[in-house]
């Protein structure tokens, strides 16, 4: 009976010991994420982006939402201000960041009580995005489908047309409404030839001014380019929130490829936009950031001559800004080497 006892006794003590080794290993490989440079406070400064601050903590930025601990005295954990401070910490054993809101000022003065306006920090640099996605966007199928309109002829005979000029286009255009014309660009297909989406560059910004049947005239309000006949009249795209777009791997496992570079370019760098092949459709978000791979090299074996694709390489990281049904814009937010069209991007090491 004692013997039997020492038994399970022992058999719970080496449970025990290596639950607990388990968790000590478990443990040390979540604080081999942090960066040994991380410092332990930070405080955030105007001009910082998401991205930036992930990876000063972190060796892969798209690791973020594991070391950041929501604050339940903060309404939006998600949006970081300057004068923020960020401290790292151990939360049971794993590295976690706790964050210490900025106290806003208040100027006081006889006329009114005034509490000034702060902007997040956003997730990727603004200047870069932000011009983009006011003139790029993608759609389905055949453009003139979803358009409103096409622009028939500029006023009295006008070949071309520009800010501040009037123009007749053909279709249904809501009076006193803004809308975007755009001209068709890039048709990205997938590998086997599927149809992706088309890509329309945005020309300028009008309003209707008056309609007799189906011609409607339209007063330019602003123009990148010259309008000409054929560009297409569209509702403008509405602006996406950015407080959700954290960056982060996908929950499931992805490829693709990049499709394509608006501009037409076949090279790129580093916090240059892409086009890839994987939309919502795939379970892809705003967010998802993704590893860039280069096609192995196709050598000759030395003693059949068979040919041999030697591994893929990992040659950057890229981050989706806007996703589309079957393809998404994402900025490339590191690159070790030249990347090109054709280049493959996988879900990143977790």
């Amino acid at each position: 009976m004692a013997a039997r006892q020492y038994s399970w006794r022992a058999g719970i003590r080496g449970w025990l010991i290596g639950v607990v080794t388990l968790l000590a290993a478990l443990d040390a490989a979540a604080w081999e994420r942090v960066r040994e440079s991380a410092p332990e406070r930070y405080t955030v400064v105007a001009g910082d982006t998401l991205w930036d601050i992930a990876a000063r903590f972190l060796h892969a930025p798209w690791q973020w939402p594991e070391l950041w601990q929501t604050n339940p005295a903060i309404d939006n954990p998600n949006l970081i201000y300057p004068g923020d401070v960020l401290t790292l910490g151990d939360c049971q054993g794993a590295p976690c960041l706790s964050l210490e809101r900025a106290q806003r000022v208040v100027k006081l003065s006889p006329e009114m009580r005034k509490v000034p306006h702060r902007e997040a920090i956003s997730p990727i640099d603004p200047d870069v995005i932000g011009p983009f996605l006011r003139g790029h966007r993608i759609v389905d199928g055949d453009p003139a489908d979803d358009a409103l309109a096409y622009v028939v002829a500029g006023h009295q005979g006008r070949l071309i047309s520009g800010a501040g000029d009037s123009l007749y286009v053909r279709g249904q255009v809501p009076r006193d409404t803004r809308v975007g014309i755009y001209r068709p660009a890039e048709r990205y297909v997938g590998g086997d030839g599927t149809p992706l989406g088309t890509e329309l560059i945005k020309i300028g910004e009008a309003r209707a001014l008056r309609a007799e049947d189906d011609i409607v005239q339209l007063q330019v309000l602003s123009a990148d380019q010259e309008i000409r006949n054929n560009d297409l009249v569209l509702p403008l795209e509405s602006s996406q929130q950015r407080d959700n777009m954290v960056p982060r791997a996908p929950r499931n496992a992805l490829s693709g490829a990049i499709v394509g570079v608006p501009g037409g370019v076949r090279f790129v760098g580093r916090l240059q936009v892409v086009t890839i092949g994987l939309g919502t459709l795939d379970g892809v978000q705003r967010g998802h950031v993704f590893q860039i791979a280069q096609q192995g090299e196709v050598v000759s074996d030395p003693r059949n001559q068979e040919a041999l694709t030697l591994p893929s390489e990992a040659a950057g990281t890229l981050m989706v800004f806007r996703p589309y049904d079957r393809v998404s814009y994402a900025l490339v937010m590191e690159a070790s080497t030249v990347l090109e069209v054709g280049d493959l991007v996988r879900s990143p090491p977790r």
